[in-house]
Parts: structure tokens; sequence; C-alpha cells
């Protein structure tokens, strides 16, 4: 008789392969914002998808945020479908329809495309998961619903904008040195308004932007910033109509490809006279773009064009350790031999207000080669550990604090274009309209600036650990530098000071300060 043995289920076998879950997520286009963003949205769905035992989280897919609405110009979605298409997710999370697409044909057919990989998608903002939903008609609807609020919210910004150019109550948020946002009006900071004071009677009187930086820096006088005054600064402030208490609006404007692009006279430009208290006279601003007209034309320089080009990989790069100046290359020709020297700029101009002495090209080029060299023996006693220590820096709480602050900024947003929709269908009344929207401007600025603030730092240990990174990449797949390049020296170098002309520090751009002697 045949014998019948049972095989009770075991956990291993009752174990589920693990939902591949990967996000999508558009991102700000600006360098210094990108990595924070993506920084963020990382954080954001990390938290998400991991809170869900059945799911595992694949990575975060992303393009800028003024990509072009249609597919094929979007290579982060572009990867995304390739990678559903070879079977390495299985669900896909974003934010909103409009932020997966704007446009209802696409929309639908990824939806299709990628339902026939069994990879479905869910919409944030919506509550909507094309895995539990019968028919397409609610995902069109509301595809179309995002697809003409965009034009909508578009159009209405535009009007909105406009109209407070028409009737001069457009709010200048980040005023021009000498003035602060006071709840909407532009007020002036006296102490800051004398320097601009000052640099246009410098301007008047003959010296150029150049000179009027230098002595600014000189006397310890911090710009907006806190860092140093630059000649691009000060031409700045000297063109800046606002001084005269003016205001001109929509200098700049935006294309229908999100394209930035400064107003040569293709759109309407509004001027608004006595917009607030003057700091310059109409008489010396105009006194001060003659004086910077005539500088001009003797050096021959055409507005519109570059004026100086970095020729060499160290212009710019070399400070001195004693007095703070740059440093400038120099051909020495000598009966042994001509050589090319890097020089202290205020050495040259007046040897008792610096000592430091010329170092060689040759020199400082070997020190470079020394160094990397160091770091790629040493990358994993050096960078590893350094990496590791700005990753700790980087707290989950900032993070969640700025997504939180993005939420509200958000909805401070949508507030604003559901007033500017009443206004502009005559709902609400003008002088309800104004109180509403300056309230709601106030508060934005206000949780824009707590963001910022917050921001700065992350943002700033961000770009020191992506530095970090792309440095350590470096060291670990190349074989020994043995020759200097001018492209590794700009990819990983901010500045040098010159110590002494046997010591240089080099300032990476991963925030490491490294010593080397010059021999």
């Amino acid at each position: 008789m045949e014998r019948i043995t049972k095989i009770e289920t075991t956990k291993d076998f009752l174990k589920k392969r693990k939902i591949r879950v990967a996000a999508y997520a558009r991102v700000s286009t600006k360098s210094d914002e990108q990595l924070l963003s993506l920084e963020t949205q990382k954080e954001h769905y990390n938290s998400f998808i991991s809170s869900n035992p059945e799911w595992e989280y694949v990575g975060l897919y992303y393009d800028e945020g003024i990509s072009a609405t249609k597919v094929e110009k979007r290579d982060g979605l572009l990867t995304l479908l390739k990678d559903c298409q070879n079977g390495l997710i299985d669900k896909v999370i974003t934010k909103s329809i409009s932020r997966f697409s704007r446009n209802t044909t696409d929309c639908l057919e990824m939806v299709r495309s990628l339902s026939r990989l069994n990879v479905f998608l869910f919409f944030e903002k919506e509550n909507i998961d094309t895995e539990h939903m019968s028919s397409e008609l609610m995902l069109s609807i509301l595809s179309s619903i995002a697809e003409s609020e965009s034009r909508s919210i578009s159009e209405n910004s535009k009007w909105s904008v406009k109209h407070r150019f028409e009737t001069g109550t457009f709010i200048i948020s980040y005023p021009p040195y000498g003035y602060a946002n006071d709840k909407g009006t532009m007020v002036v900071i006296q102490e800051e308004a004398e320097i601009v004071k000052e640099i246009f009677a410098m301007s008047i009187s003959g010296k150029g932007s150049y000179v009027i930086a230098k002595e600014l820096n000189a006397r310890g006088i911090p710009s907006r910033r806190g860092s140093q005054w630059h000649s691009s600064t000060i031409e700045g402030i000297l063109k800046n109509e606002k001084y005269t208490g003016d205001a001109i609006f929509q200098k700049t404007y935006t294309d229908d490809s999100y394209n930035r692009h400064i107003n040569y006279g293709e759109k309407n430009r509004y001027l608004c006279k006595n917009h607030h208290e003057a700091i310059i006279s109409h008489e010396d601003f105009e006194k001060a773009a003659e004086s910077m007209a005539q500088r001009a034309k003797e050096k021959g320089v055409d507005d519109g064009k570059e004026k100086y080009q970095s020729r060499y990989a160290f212009s710019g790069k070399i400070i001195c350790g004693e007095c703070g100046a740059s440093f400038k290359r120099r051909k020495h020709c000598k009966p042994s031999g001509d050589y090319i020297a890097w020089c202290c700029s205020r050495h040259i101009t007046d040897k008792t207000a610096c000592s430091m002495l010329f170092i060689h090209d040759e020199n400082i080029k070997d020190a470079f080669v020394r160094m990397l060299r160091k770091l790629q023996m040493a990358h994993k006693q050096v960078l590893r550990p350094f990496i590791v220590g700005l990753r700790k820096i980087n707290s989950k709480s900032s993070l969640h604090q700025i997504t939180e602050l993005e939420k509200q900024i958000e909805k401070n947003e949508e507030q604003q274009t559901v007033l500017v929709s009443l206004m502009s269908s005559g709902y609400v009344e003008a002088d309800v309209y104004h109180a509403r929207k300056n309230a709601l401007l106030i508060e934005k600025e206000r949780l824009s600036r707590e963001k910022q603030l917050i921001s700065k730092q992350v943002n700033g240990n961000l770009i020191h650990l992506n530095e970090a990174q792309k440095l350590l990449h470096f060291s670990e797949k190349k074989t020994p530098i043995e020759t200097f390049d001018d492209k590794l020296f700009l990819a990983f170098i901010n500045t040098i000071t010159v110590k002494s002309r046997n010591e240089l520090v080099f300032h990476l751009k991963c925030g490491l300060n490294l010593t080397e002697r010059l021999i």
C-alpha cells in the first residue's frame, strides 16, 4: 500500500518577494538647490516606502523642474520607463499627476504601457493607484484637469503679475543692497545706504568698479551676503535704477518653454516712479552712468561682451596668505632661461604693502600632483572617514523641516492662485484682493526665509559631500596621476593660499584644506 507523508509548510515557502518601488520627481534647475531638493525627496520617499513592510525602495528618478512637457525631452522619466521594461521596477510613486505628465495623451499612454508590464503608478496628491483602478475614466479626467490647470495657473500668474506691474503694487521680495522688505514695502537701511552713496560718489569722481571694490574690501566693509565686494557687484549697484526711488518692472520674462530672458523690448516694461524712498538723486545716477560709459569707451569695452577670459587654470585661484590679494601670472626673463611665475598683485604695486615674493608656476603644479597622489594612496584613511562624517551632519530632522515648509509654501501658492482666479472673475473686490494678496506674499516670504536658513546649512554640507564623493571615485578608479592636468585642478580645487614661498594650502571643493610644501 502507498504511503503518503505530509510535508508541512515552512516559513520560507510563505515568504513573498518584496514589491520593488521607485519614485519619480522633478527638482530645481539651480545647481545649488538641486542637491538639497534631491536629498529631501530621497528622505521622504525612503521613509514613505520603508514604512510598508511589503515594499523595497529602488531609488529616485528625476528631471529638472523646467524640462519640456514632452516625454522625449525628459531623460529621468525615459530611464525610469526603460528600467520598468527591463523588469527592475514593480511600482512607481510620484507626487501628483501634473508632476508625472501635464499632457493627457502622454499620461494615459504611459499608464497603459506600464500596466501591460504589470508596473503600476501611485499618485500621492490624488490618492490614485492604477493597480486598483477599474477604469481609466477618472485618471483621464484628472489628467485633463492637470493639463488645463497648468495652463490656467500660468495665465493667472501672468495676469496677476501684470496687474501688479500696472498698478504699482508689485512687491520686490529681495530688495537690493541698502534696502530691506518691511511688510511688502522697501525701506532704507541707513548704514548700507551710506555705503551706496560712497560707491556712487567714487564712480562719479572717476574710480572704476574694481578700484571701488578693492577700497571697500580694504576697509573691511561686508557686502550683503557678508562676503567680499567684486567689480560686478559694484557695477550692478551703479546700474540699478531702484536707488533713485523708481522701479522698472519686467526687466526679464519667461517664454512658453520656461526659459528666462532679458527683456530688450519684446515685452512691455513698467516704470513706477517714487515707488520707495530714494538713496541717490536722478542727477547723480546719470552722472555715474556717464562716468562708466566714458571709462568703458577709453578701455574699448563693448557692453554685452565679456571683458576678461580665464586663460590659465591658476587665474584668480591663488591667494596671498599675507595680504589676501590675488596672484598674477608673470613671465620672468633671465640669462639662465625664461620661466613663468605667479606674483602677489599687491606686492607688484607696492613692495612695502606686502613682502610675499613670487613662486614658480612649475612648483605649484608639482605640489598639486604630489597632493593628489597622496589622496589617491590614502583615500581609505582620509576621504572615506571624511564622507562618513559629512553624512552624519545632514540630519533627517532638518530634511523633514524643509519638507514641511515646502508643503506650507505650496499651500500658500495654491491660495494665491485661487485668489487671482476669483479676482479675474470679478468675485472679489480690488481692495480685499490686494490686502489678502499682500498677506499671503508676506507669509510666503517668512516661510521661504525660514526654509532658506535651514537649507543653507544642509545644502553646504551636501555640496561638500557630493564633491568628496567625486574625489573618492577618482581616487579609487584612476591610476596614480603623473603630470599636472588643468581639468583635474579645476574639478577639485577652489583656491590656493600661499602661506610662504615654501608652503601652499589647497582648498578643495569638498571642504578639505590640505597643506603641501614646495620643493
